[in-house]
């Protein structure tokens, strides 16, 4: 009978034999708590819709808010936070043989993400059956890779309903897109969701003038060829190789924190670009050089107090204006909700306007599309305290979100005289494209 150790025990007075059974052990338990999380939000999700009927909620607003909380208990995403929710709704209500395996401890909530994901296309009636021939026996699925089991439910649906599969194809064709995430040493993954056919032909048309620019002595390695005639195809709508030199000059569009001794007293502490994060003081000068010399940069000072925080502009609009909205950008730099990570898509009032909540950088919050409707979920308040935001979700669970701290700074300097001119009132400055703002008195 295989067993978990007992709390305390130290993993070094196991025999081999023992670590690995206790090693199963652990996996099988974690299945049967993918399962009971799955059932708990299931039940969360019913309850919530319960109330919301009740307190006269049209029904395409019941259970409004039900995915922020579970990404929170989670600790989580609101984004994640739903994409668990629609799992638990599925494996509950149409895959009950899925379930029954994650409580017996031999599927884990990976594995029935991925059969939930081949049958979306199905009919109940279908994917009820798929789900018991591929899950009622253990043995039936026993030894296969994450591979095998997509290419067994795919082919599975595809016998079944042809028709939804070509559905379910085109209606992929239509969530096309590319988004840009953060490397290291201040690289960036530009990454585009393309039909087949579009992404093949893409790669074979950087492949093959690759291939032609080496085969003409150019000494980059296929890879630099292939990523520069990109840019440059972007950028120039060119598809021919991009020169040995690399791609074009690109503008810089780019907001940066940086302290002004690092910028120019040739101090060393990171500048921080909104959008992807930290990046060297020497880089961060490379930067302002670039922009000064071909984008034609202005600079934009905004200013912080001693404990790295943006110094707050209010306005008495009830839409937060463009420079405010900016300011706000900058500060939060993502989603404020805990472990929301999305992209700012909203200015959004913490004390809302209806409720007497100012228009200003105290009383206002970055956060994406998803975050912002659940906050106006009955049952959610907040409120801010001393720079942080302070959100009571319907159970009366409380979670708190600071702003990020920015880049410290460099005790300030006198610009030389043939550096670009800053006025140095704190070691702290943007550098943007335009200059709209004026930082509070």
């Amino acid at each position: 009978m295989l067993s978990i150790p007992a709390p305390g025990l130290d993993p070094a007075d196991l025999t081999e034999v023992e670590l690995v059974e206790a090693l199963r052990a652990a996996e099988e338990q974690k299945c049967r708590l993918d399962a009971l999380q799955v059932e708990l939000t299931a039940r969360l999700d019913e309850v919530v819709r319960r109330r919301h009927a009740a307190a006269g909620l049209g029904e395409d607003r019941q259970g409004v808010g039900v995915a922020s909380q579970v990404g929170l208990a989670r600790r989580e995403s609101p984004n994640r936070g739903a994409r668990h929710l629609g799992l638990a709704k599925i494996l509950v209500a149409e895959m009950p043989h899925t379930l029954a395996a994650m409580r017996a401890g031999w599927c884990g909530e990976w594995r029935a993400t991925l059969l939930a994901r081949e049958t979306a296309c199905l009919t109940l009636e279908d994917r009820r059956r798929v789900d018991a021939e591929l899950m009622a026996d253990p043995e039936t699925t026993d030894g296969w890779g994450d591979k095998r089991l997509v290419a067994a439910a795919r082919a599975r649906a595809y016998e079944l309903d042809p028709h939804a599969a070509l559905k379910r194809s085109r209606k992929a064709e239509g969530e096309r897109y590319v988004s840009l995430r953060p490397a290291p040493d201040t690289m960036t993954y530009l990454t585009a969701l393309l039909p087949v056919a579009q992404g093949v032909a893409a790669y074979a048309a950087l492949t093959r003038a690759a291939d032609s620019a080496r085969a003409s002595g150019d000494e980059r390695s296929r890879g630099q060829v292939m990523a520069d005639t990109l840019v440059a195809s972007v950028l120039t709508r060119s598809a021919e190789p991009a020169p040995a030199s690399g791609p074009p000059a690109v503008p810089v569009a780019v907001n940066l924190t940086i302290s002004d001794a690092t910028l120019l007293g040739g101090g060393h502490q990171p500048g921080w670009v909104a959008g992807y994060g930290p990046v060297p003081a020497g880089f961060a000068r490379e930067l302002v050089a670039t922009a000064i010399a071909d984008a034609q940069a202005t600079l934009r000072r905004l200013y912080t107090t001693s404990a790295g925080a943006l110094v707050a502009m209010d306005s008495r609009a009830r839409t937060f204006p463009a420079s405010l909205g900016l300011f706000i950008d900058l500060r939060d730099q993502s989603c404020r909700t805990p472990w929301c990570d999305a992209p700012i898509r909203h200015h959004d009032h913490v004390v809302p306007d209806h409720a007497g909540g100012p228009t200003s950088a105290t009383n206002g919050q970055g956060l994406c599309e998803a975050c912002n409707q659940a906050k106006e979920a009955p049952g959610f308040t907040a409120t801010t305290h001393d720079g942080a935001v302070i959100t009571t979700t319907p159970t009366g669970h409380q979670v708190r979100s600071r702003a990020p701290d920015l880049p410290p700074g460099d005790p300030p300097v006198t610009p030389e005289p043939s550096r670009p001119r800053v006025d140095v009132l704190h070691p702290r400055l943007q550098i943007v494209l335009d200059d709209d703002y004026t930082p509070a008195a």
